[in-house]
């Protein structure tokens, strides 16, 4: 695995133990983080307070599908599952593009998708 596959990879076991020390060691200090549509925040100060939510219990977990690199990005392709403090629980499907600099994540665009849950025959395809 390259080495900016293996600092994505370090920067997905920090979210998943909310471990902020682990994801800040895998970003620039210039990083930039873009979820369209929802926020954009700069620096590794910004990016600290947006590791954990207080509408969430616990560390999410997070599964990657596949992971591809080619000229200094690497894409991130996935689910998120995580438990909401009211008792509800989100699931979201995601794809993480990453510019890295250095070995580093630069910047970081998240596109994201809420989903239902399935189970049973609703999973199935016809």
């Amino acid at each position: 695995m390259s080495a900016n596959k293996d600092t994505i990879e370090r920067y997905m076991e920090g979210f998943r133990r909310s471990d902020h020390a682990m994801v800040l060691s895998c970003l620039t200090d210039d990083v930039e983080w873009l979820i369209p549509g929802m926020f954009q925040v700069f620096g590794k100060a910004a990016f600290d307070r947006e590791i954990e939510n207080e509408a969430f219990v616990g560390g999410p977990t997070i599964t990657v599908s596949r992971l591809v690199e080619e000229g200094g990005v690497v894409v991130a392709e996935g689910a998120v599952t995580a438990r909401k403090r009211d008792g509800g629980q989100l699931n979201l499907v995601f794809c993480d593009v990453f510019t890295m600099r250095q070995g580093k994540v630069r910047s970081l665009v998240s596109y994201l998708m809420a989903i239902k849950p399935t189970t049973g025959a609703e999973g199935a395809h016809k």
